[in-house]
């Protein structure tokens, strides 16, 4: 099972391939944009109702069951919203997805049903009871950005949107001349040559050699090759990479 640890702004998530991943934390202001994003639609849901039923004829179209019926089917969309969204969308609300941001467990899993219900039971205490002031003191002071409902179900909030910017994507043109070391690496495939990307970025971002060292010996296992004596485990995944791009692009050719 993964492991994750935990630094100001970033959660590491240690894979069982013995790869570190980070992933940022997702903030107080990321978590209040997304729930602003879920109360818009609420309102913007309310007010089509108020124009359907003034379409209607005002409300003399509609009997006081059907009313209350309405009332009831909406107040209940609002208290389960949250629970559900997360349930059925991998962790995320529409304002979650919105702001790229996401429900995950502290041991690197996602989230079990019960971990969904429990951070959502605690919203009575992180919102209702308190005016939101529970919540928003324990997103602020906890190192990990969560609520009192996050601590109690072992989760938190991470942003999924990729740090990646356009020059540093995995996917590069090569040079039509360009010739390839390992001819091997023809056997990975996109998810791999992701990865091996991303450990790069983590190298580049934190400076821990142990993720690109261990990168390199796992390819250099499965492909049953080994890094020429002048390049270092960075360099050699970088060749890696070159060599997948080029024999992928002459493939599609073909």
């Amino acid at each position: 099972m993964n492991n994750i640890f935990v630094s100001m702004q970033t959660v590491t998530i240690h894979t069982s391939q013995n790869i570190d991943i980070d992933y940022e934390v997702a903030d107080l202001g990321d978590r209040i944009l997304a729930g602003l994003v879920d109360i818009g639609l609420f309102s913007l849901l309310m007010i089509l109702c108020v124009i359907l039923a003034i379409m209607t004829n005002g409300y003399r179209g509609f009997s006081e069951t059907m009313l209350i019926t309405a009332l009831i089917i909406y107040v209940c969309m609002y208290v389960f919203y949250d629970l559900i969204c997360e349930i059925f969308m991998n962790g995320q609300s529409i304002g979650k997805r919105v702001r790229k941001i996401k429900v995950i467990s502290l041991d690197g899993a996602q989230p079990t049903v019960g971990q969904y219900l429990l951070r959502w039971l605690f919203r009575i205490v992180d919102f209702t009871l308190t005016s939101s002031l529970c919540g928003i003191i324990c997103i602020a002071v906890s190192d990990k950005k969560q609520r009192l409902g996050d601590m109690v179900a072992g989760t938190t909030l991470i942003k999924t949107q990729p740090r990646t910017q356009k020059d540093n994507i995995a996917f590069v043109p090569v040079e039509s001349d360009y010739e390839p070391l390992y001819a091997e690496a023809a056997q990975l495939n996109d998810s791999d040559i992701e990865l091996v990307h991303e450990v790069i970025q983590t190298y580049r971002q934190t400076g821990n050699t142990v993720v690109v060292f261990n990168m390199g010996k796992k390819i250099s296992e499965y492909l049953k090759v080994s890094p020429k004596p002048e390049m270092d485990s960075l360099q050699f995944l970088q060749t890696i990479i070159k060599d997948y791009n080029y024999l992928a692009s002459r493939e599609e050719t073909v």
